[in-house]
């Protein structure tokens, strides 16, 4: 591949409605190239991008996608051998490539690449720096897993001169099994965490730190590290992390609660209206900051995207300024309705961590409450077993406990497969009331007549979830219409 293609090339992306590939597929269409994807299913918040940005998008999977012949294929990652438009454009010998190689050759090449990177806190860490960067007036260009809420997009591109990067250790494409990351070439990343997750590609926890070793030894000596202080705030993690940035040859700074972190963590206030919090810069006060959003882990999220921020001259008052007109993204804690006092909420969850982090959220947000879980295995991590004790605690921080049939069990092999009778044991020991239902259409009739006013519902997700998100509200509100028609008739018959 050229760096400068000609923009007159038609290029197609099989799996377009992944978060990234929906990012590329814009970024490509603003450079000038004629854009046409297809998947197997499209949901939002990607279908909705999509369409608003104009590029049309075939459903399902079918040969007949490549006609007109496009000039270069763009194959996501999660497309395996025996895609129908995979098989036909190696039959007619199309040029193929993978997201991260179009990536760097058409848009990284020039830029300074800040890359954010970790097991938990990618897109909202990455969205966050974009945003402190863009509100400082430098016009950096960027690419989030997801929707930042207030950009409404999942990329730019600026003309400044940096490119803000979600880093992700999942794999390339069928053809190239290496993480993505390793080929974004960083000048300085941010590293959130390191845990054992993507069971279906890393075997176990040593193969996912040698991914992110290979990250570090990656970035130059002139180059910058900010990584999580772990020490205290969640020690499991602690050696794993301290593993992969042990070689490191740039310099690492580290940011949390602990006493050693060089951007440290204090006087924390987590509350219904926001959260505040203090930052000391190797032992000295440097700033306060606050922001609407919830949780201790934005928190985190929040200094450590402010400490890479300022060691590329951000001034303190400028990264102030952005994380209090900080939104979110979308899926991330986002609002999804409220009810009848019921309030409903989407959020990405992939690992049990996420979801402890998530839960614990929502209880400091929503004092008092009673929280739902409402999850549906789908990431491949959670549909297997390998993390299920660690599932069962996080879980059973709710008050009820709502658990769907495990997205796409035949494609987990039996000996590896999440154990759903086994795991609502394990909450019910753990003292929280768990529950098992098929499907979504189960779920809203089962759980719907329970709720009442004052309940936050998380919903925990990582795909459509057979349109929970519009389902319980739409039956939320037409039993809500049923007991005003039982009122008024008990009204009137006493009349």
């Amino acid at each position: 591949m050229n760096k400068s293609m000609d923009r007159n090339k038609h290029i197609h992306l099989i799996g377009i409605c992944g978060t990234a590939m929906a990012a590329l597929a814009g970024m490509l269409t603003q450079r000038g190239f004629r854009v046409t994807g297809s998947d197997a299913a499209a949901y939002p918040p990607m279908s909705d991008f999509l369409a608003e940005l104009g590029i049309p998008v075939a459903q399902p999977f079918d040969a007949r996608n490549l006609e007109p012949r496009p000039d270069l294929i763009v194959v996501g990652n999660a497309i395996s051998r025996g895609n129908v438009e995979v098989e036909q454009g190696l039959d007619q010998r199309i040029p193929f490539c993978s997201l991260p190689q179009l990536l760097h050759e058409e848009f990284l090449r020039d830029k300074e690449v800040l890359v954010v990177a970790g097991t938990h806190g990618k897109t909202t860490t990455t969205s966050m720096l974009a945003w402190i960067f863009h509100t400082a007036g430098m016009q950096p260009s960027f690419l989030i897993g997801g929707i930042a809420e207030n950009f409404g997009s999942s990329f730019h591109l600026g003309p400044g001169s940096h490119f803000i990067l979600e880093g992700d250790e999942y794999d390339t494409a069928f053809f190239d099994k290496g993480p993505k990351f390793l080929h974004y070439f960083p000048e300085a990343v941010i590293l959130t965490s390191v845990e054992f997750d993507h069971a279906d590609i890393y075997k176990d926890l040593d193969a996912v730190e040698t991914a992110f070793k290979r990250l570090v030894n990656l970035i130059p000596r002139r180059g910058r590290i900010v990584a999580f202080d772990g020490m205290t705030d969640r020690a499991s993690e602690s050696v794993s992390l301290e593993r992969c940035l042990s070689k490191a040859f740039c310099p690492v700074e580290r940011y949390g609660t602990g006493s050693h972190a060089d951007w440290r963590i204090t006087d924390l206030k987590l509350g219904p209206g926001g959260t505040s919090w203090s930052v000391l810069h190797e032992g000295r006060p440097w700033v306060d900051l606050e922001f609407p959003l919830a949780g201790e882990y934005n928190v985190w999220n929040a200094t450590a995207a402010a400490a890479l921020a300022s060691g590329y001259g951000v001034a303190k008052e400028e990264i102030v300024a952005a994380l209090k007109t900080f939104k979110s993204v979308k899926r991330r804690l986002e609002v999804k309705a409220q009810v009848n006092g019921i309030t409903i909420i989407d959020d990405f969850a992939h690992h049990p961590t996420a979801i402890a982090g998530t839960l614990k959220a929502l209880r400091a947000r929503y004092p008092g409450s009673r929280l739902w879980a409402i999850l549906e295995p789908r990431s491949n991590t959670l549909r297997r077993r390998v993390l299920q004790g660690d599932l069962a605690r996080s879980l059973a921080l709710a008050d009820e406990v709502v658990v769907a049939g495990v997205f796409r069990l035949d494609a987990v092999p039996v000996n590896e497969r999440l154990e759903l009778p086994e795991l609502a044991a394990d909450i019910q020991k753990q003292g929280g009331r768990a529950r098992l239902f098929e499907d979504a259409e189960e779920i809203v009739k089962g759980i719907a007549p329970e709720m009442r006013s004052g309940d936050v519902v998380a919903i925990l997700s990582n795909g459509g979830f057979g349109g929970i998100y519009e389902k319980l509200p739409a039956r939320l509100r037409g039993l809500a219409g049923e007991a005003a028609g039982v009122n008024a008739a008990n009204a009137a018959g006493k009349r």
